[in-house]
């Protein structure tokens, strides 16, 4: 019940899908620090004053420091969980990323409105592999206006133009992409 639905399940009996991807994990090097450094913090303010309190305080403050870390831990598993349900999929027809546990989104962009296509990567995101995808349509903004932490940046840069400005039937997307590596 509470389960998100499988992004294929949103998919029309007509469209094949070509990509289908998560977010790259360096999305998830933020909140691996921010965890990381906050349970430190914790950890070195309790045994800073537990060895300054007397016995009474000083189990206040182990309970107090534990339950801390507890909260940090299961906000981390939450971040992970978001991460590990996010897809990005691009079939010959859209592109939609459905992100969310409890109230679940899904954003779409038909690939008939695209008018512009770039994608952007920083010097971590050429180490990593990662970068970002910015899908751009004739003077608004969609749903789906930028992607970040994007895997494989130029495979699926050159998949999405071949779909977007290549001739219908043509294009090596047609059924070079549609390959198991592609449907992690």
């Amino acid at each position: 019940m509470l389960a998100p639905r499988e992004i294929d399940e949103y998919l029309l009996p007509t469209e094949r899908r070509v990509i289908r991807v998560r977010q790259h994990w360096a999305v998830m090097a933020k909140p691996i620090l921010q965890t990381a450094v906050f349970i430190l913090v914790v950890v070195g303010v309790e045994q800073f004053l537990d060895g300054s309190t007397n016995a009474g305080v000083g189990v206040l403050i182990d309970n107090l420091a534990f339950y801390l870390v507890l909260v940090a831990v299961l906000r981390f598993t939450a971040q992970t969980i978001l991460w590990w349900i996010e897809r990005i999929v691009i079939t010959d027809k859209r592109v939609m990323i459905a992100q969310g546990i409890i109230t679940h989104n899904v954003g779409m962009m038909p690939l008939g409105k695209v008018t512009d296509l770039t994608f952007r990567r920083t010097l971590a995101g050429r180490l990593l592999g990662y970068g970002t995808m910015v899908v751009e349509s004739a003077g608004q903004i969609q749903a789906l206006n930028e992607i970040d932490f994007m895997p494989r940046p130029e495979e699926i840069y050159e998949a999405l133009s071949e779909l977007v400005f290549g001739e219908k039937g043509k294009t090596r997307a047609t059924g070079m992409l549609a390959k198991p590596r592609w449907r992690r």
